[in-house]
C-alpha cells in the first residue's frame, strides 16, 4: 500500500511538471515565421564596426585586399580597414581578387585590444 501511495504522488508530480509550461498552439502575431521582411540591407562601414558591440550582426561592402593568415584577411572600404576571419566553407566556392567588390555577412568580434569580423559568408558582386 505504501508503494502505491508513493507511486501515485510521483505520477501526480510528473504530470503537473509536464503541464506547467504548456502553451496552446495558437499563432503569435508578434513573432515572424520567416519570409520576406524588407527590401534593403543595412550595410555598415568599417569605422562603424569598430564602435559596435561584440556579436552584433553586420554586412560590409568593399574589397578583400590581402591575406594575413590561414583564415585572416584585410578588408577595406572607403572608411578604413579591418581584419576579417573567413573559414574555407564561407567562400562557397568563389574566387575573389583585390579588385572584386564583395559583401561580407558576419558578426563583430570585439576583444580587449582589437575588433574584427567573423564572416558567415562572402558574396561576390
Amino acid at each position: 500500500m505504501k508503494k502505491i501511495s508513493i507511486m501515485a504522488v510521483i505520477c501526480a508530480m510528473a504530470a503537473g511538471a509536464a503541464h506547467a509550461d504548456f502553451k496552446p498552439d495558437t499563432p503569435q502575431a508578434a513573432s515572424p515565421m520567416g519570409g520576406f521582411v524588407g527590401g534593403t540591407e543595412n550595410i555598415v562601414t568599417v569605422s562603424q564596426v569598430k564602435e559596435m558591440r561584440d556579436d552584433t550582426p553586420v554586412i560590409l561592402q568593399g574589397h578583400i585586399v590581402q591575406r594575413m593568415g590561414e583564415e585572416d584577411y584585410l578588408f577595406e572600404d572607403s572608411t578604413g580597414s579591418i581584419t576579417v576571419e573567413i573559414d574555407r566553407k564561407d567562400w562557397r566556392g568563389q574566387t575573389v581578387s583585390p579588385s572584386d567588390t564583395v559583401k561580407l555577412y558576419g558578426e563583430v568580434d570585439s576583444g580587449l585590444f582589437k575588433t574584427d569580423v567573423d564572416v558567415d559568408y562572402v558574396e561576390k558582386l
